[in-house]
């Protein structure tokens, strides 16, 4: 059964308004700590340690994306970021 007792569409997938449910619950939960993460990420290339698309990506070394202290951010391959995690 569909969210919110509605039916699927015919091809079995979500309606319009239940993906719209969707998307707004899912930014609600998703949304600060990206804003956090951007913020990071605009301290860094204001210091000149990154720029923009140069493929590195600011690392949380507490892995806290709220904690934007520079002794907590490094800058490293966006490979090396996703094998840390």
């Amino acid at each position: 059964m569909a969210e919110g007792g509605e039916t699927r569409s015919k091809t079995g997938h979500r309606t319009h308004s239940q993906m719209s449910r969707h998307w707004q619950e899912y930014g609600k939960k998703h949304k600060p700590a990206n804003r956090s993460r951007k913020k990071a990420r605009r301290l860094m290339e204001k210091a000149g340690k990154v720029r923009r698309n140069d493929g590195r990506e600011v690392d949380h070394k507490d892995g806290n994306p709220k904690n934007n202290k520079k002794k907590n951010l490094t800058i490293m391959s966006r490979s090396a970021n996703r094998r840390k995690s």
